[in-house]
C-alpha cells in the first residue's frame, strides 16, 4: 500500500526545488545524486540517462528514497521511500524537456550528450514523511 501527498507536500514538489534520491549500488553502498523532479498522480517522476550510476542502480534495485526541502523554508521537508515501477525510455525525451521548461524555463533540454539515451524513472511511494 502507498502513501498520498499532502496539498502542502503537492506545492513543494511543484516549486524549482531539487529532489536528492538516494539509491543502492550493488554492493549496498547508499549513492545520493540531485535531481530534477516533478509528480504525476502520486508517483514521482524522475528522468537521467542511461549508463550513469543512478540508472544503473535503479535498474538493479527498484528501493529509493527522495528527499526535498522546501526553498522558502528550510524547516519543512518531504522524505519518500518508495519503489520504481517504471524504467523507460519511451517518451523520456519528452519528459526532460517538461522538467528543463519547470527548472529552466526553456523548451528543450540543453545539455543533451549527444548519443545520450534518457530513461524516465517513476517511483512509487511507500512511505511519505513531511516535517515538520
Amino acid at each position: 500500500m502507498s502513501d498520498s501527498f499532502s496539498a502542502a507536500s503537492r506545492d513543494i514538489f511543484a516549486k524549482n526545488v531539487l529532489a536528492h534520491v538516494a539509491t543502492l549500488g550493488p554492493d549496498g553502498a547508499p549513492q545520493v545524486t540531485p535531481v530534477w523532479v516533478m509528480l504525476d498522480g502520486d508517483d514521482i517522476i524522475i528522468n537521467t540517462a542511461l549508463g550513469r550510476a543512478k540508472a544503473r542502480n535503479l535498474a538493479s534495485d527498484a528501493r529509493v528514497a527522495v528527499s526535498l526541502t522546501d526553498p522558502d523554508n528550510g524547516y519543512v521537508a518531504i522524505v519518500v521511500r518508495g519503489t520504481v515501477v517504471g524504467f523507460t525510455t519511451e517518451g523520456a525525451d519528452d519528459v526532460i524537456d517538461q522538467l528543463a521548461k519547470k527548472y529552466l524555463d526553456v523548451d528543450s533540454y540543453p545539455m543533451r550528450r549527444e548519443g545520450e539515451v534518457r530513461v524516465t524513472v517513476r517511483i512509487r511511494p511507500d512511505r511519505i514523511s513531511q516535517q515538520p
